[in-house]
């Protein structure tokens, strides 16, 4: 393994790096001699380190691939050759060297950088991740074209920080072998998916299976043996075993890959002399590489986990005086949950955890020391992970998924066939519901209500605050069918939480203040920028809690009481809460003026959570001065109408 600056705390200043700062795209560090490379990486991983500590960000994942990264764009003619990152987060050093290096401090910020490869950034950013797994499929297609237009061009996919683990990268591993593309799949192995197998004699092997010499004897001993179809079992079986003794790639080779390695993915200069061997190498090729996550940074070598993403380190000004003691923290909305699992699971037996690989997003951490045989982390496989619990359903468990919205979209199909048509009893917790700052539109929850709402059988819930949530999710596990509740990442306004667990009836919704000409009926978190809006207005607010099934007799009684329904949901207008609404009164034959507020008909890019609810007008600004010039509208209607 090559010698490397091993840092132990973040730098405050900016690092010297006199060669970094000579390269702003590939194209100049492939002018470098290669034996002033490890010297690059070093310079790269300690701006990266000061870089994210002034922005923070995902954090781990990019110095664990940072020699890859180097070797991969001193091998590979980039951006004409594709580059495709699987997780996204994986990204960072990639950004720094594709002309981004200045604008690293910009990072998930309001009209910045995007935290994952986006195509409208950069040429080299070949394609979009904000999720996993999808790399394989999309290098393939992208091979694909390459060989029908005859460019030469090479597709390499890495895939890892545990985005293996997904049924679509076996899909496209499965197709690419079977159409004997011209790509390279790079597995970044850093223990969160395959086994390692590291060492001198692992790596001298990789040189070899990487070799010209070794495939091309490969080659023509098959072309020589064709006539004889034993003689080709028996030597395709001895070649299996034989790499089997000395790699885990069998299932690889049987997908129709090459299999290569495992090697030290932090040995730089071994990287670049077996990519050079690769590039050389025709059809579908598998590189393992296996690194450390958080390599270089001693804390998060420790702590992959904890350093997966890290917030801004913010100085210590001198003398700093003594903290001021302030109120008790809020809680997280997810930390709402983990709580209310946990104490579900003490009352019922039935109850299960399952999550895709989100065990700390999601608090499951307690529960899955508490009650680690009802506990199942099914690993980045959301579709999985539903059918999982529907079966879990089907005799008698009472399992809870708890998934971010955003990837519950991926499990759609399971929802509808194998939960909802069999109308089995599985509780969602679907956190992450709404804007989610500075990851932006690939984690953002916008559409569940939407998606969820139109599916028969199913119970959508919309709690407003986190006793709300703690209540409604109580009442989804006593109820016997399939039932959702959405909650959105962060903290909660600080309503006091009732350890008493009170089942609330289906479909009623409550009224929070009594009002006069406009009503706000709220779907969510919301209700509090609903409220001062209301104040100013001298609105009636309603908290309906349900979007499915709706509190008709509620929302008819609004109608009938006022001149203007409003409804406030984060999220999609478009087929949301507010359409339910719509739905609802036309259905009656009630005509009145609704005004729908949510998120508009476009994807929301990264910022702040309340930056971005302003610029959709669901701040209590945005939500008093779009009512205020409704009802204006409406006053000039009526008086044009009497004249």
């Amino acid at each position: 393994m090559q010698d490397t600056y091993i840092f132990k705390e973040i730098p405050s200043q900016r690092p010297n790096t006199p060669l970094l700062d000579r390269i702003d795209i590939p194209s100049q560090l492939r002018e470098l001699p290669s034996d002033q490379l490890v010297q690059f990486a070093r310079e790269l991983r300690a701006f990266l380190l000061w870089t994210v500590g002034q922005t923070g960000g995902h954090f781990g994942a990019g110095l664990g691939v940072l020699e890859l990264t180097v070797a991969l764009h001193y091998v590979f003619n980039t951006p004409e050759d594709r580059l495709v990152w699987d997780v996204g987060h994986q990204a960072y050093p990639h950004k720094i060297l594709t002309g981004r290096r200045e604008q690293m401090g910009s990072i998930r910020r309001k009209n910045g950088l995007a935290g994952f490869p986006k195509r409208a950034e950069s040429e080299y950013d070949t394609f979009g991740v904000g999720h996993s797994s999808t790399s394989i499929s999309a290098a393939l297609g992208m091979a694909v074209a390459a060989r029908q237009q005859n460019t030469g061009r090479k597709s390499i996919a890495v895939i890892g920080d545990g985005a293996m683990t997904a049924g679509i990268a076996f899909e496209a591993l499965n197709h690419a072998g079977h159409l004997h593309a011209d790509m390279l799949v790079i597995l970044n192995d850093n223990d969160m998916s395959i086994s390692r197998n590291v060492g001198g004699l692992s790596n001298y092997f990789a040189k070899l299976l990487s070799s010209r010499t070794y495939n091309q004897v490969r080659d023509s001993s098959k072309k020589v043996l064709q006539g004889a179809p034993n003689l080709m079992a028996l030597a395709k079986k001895t070649e299996e075993h034989f790499k089997g003794m000395i790699a885990p790639g069998t299932l690889f080779e049987e997908l129709g890959f090459n299999y290569i390695g495992p090697i030290d993915g932090h040995d730089l200069p071994l990287l670049v002399e077996t990519l050079e061997n690769i590039r050389e190498l025709e059809g579908p090729q598998f590189l393992h590489v296996v690194t450390t996550k958080g390599k270089g940074f001693a804390p998060a070598e420790a702590d992959p986990i904890g350093y997966h993403a890290i917030n801004k380190i913010e100085p210590v000004p001198p003398n700093k005086p003594e903290p001021v003691k302030s109120a008790p923290a809020k809680q997280k909305y997810a930390n709402v949950f983990g709580q209310w699992l946990c104490d579900a699971a003490e009352q019922d037996e039935r109850v299960n955890g399952i999550t895709p690989a989100m065990c700390e997003g999601s608090d499951l951490l307690a529960f899955s020391e508490r009650f680690p045989d009802r506990y199942f982390d099914v690993a980045i496989a959301e579709q999985h992970a539903v059918t999982l619990a529907a079966g879990m359903a089907c005799d008698g468990a009472k399992p809870v998924v708890a998934i971010y919205s955003t990837f519950l979209q991926r499990a759609y199909d399971q929802l509808i066939h194998d939960v909802a048509i069999q109308n089995l009893d599985v509780l969602f917790a679907i956190d992450r519901a709404g804007l989610v700052g500075e990851d932006g539109p690939t984690h953002a929850g916008a559409f569940d209500i939407s998606y969820l709402r139109c599916i028969p059988n199913m119970v959508l819930m919309t709690p407003s605050d986190e006793n709300e949530t703690r209540q409604l999710l109580h009442t989804g596990m006593l109820f016997e069918g399939p039932a959702a509740v959405r909650y959105p990442r962060g903290t909660g306004p600080g309503a006091e939480i009732q350890e008493e667990l009170t089942p609330q009836a289906i479909g009623k919704g409550r009224k929070v203040r009594e009002g006069s000409g406009v009503a706000i009926l709220n779907f969510g978190t919301l209700l509090t920028p609903a409220l001062e809006a209301a104040e100013k207005l001298g609105a009636t607010v309603a908290d309906m809690r349900f979007v499915k099934p709706l509190d008709e007799a509620l929302v008819l009684e609004l109608a009938e009481q006022h001149a203007l329904l409003v409804t406030l949901e984060e999220n999609a207008i478009a087929g949301g809460a507010g359409s339910a609404v719509t739905e609802l009164l036309n259905s009656q034959e009630v005509t009145m003026p609704v005004l729908q507020l949510g998120l508009p008909d476009t994807f929301i890019d990264h910022g702040k959570h309340e930056e971005l609810l302003k610029d959709c007008g669901l701040d209590a600004h945005g939500i008093f001065s779009t009512i205020r010039s409704r009802m204006e509208r409406l006053q000039h209607q009526r008086l044009k109408a009497v004249k």
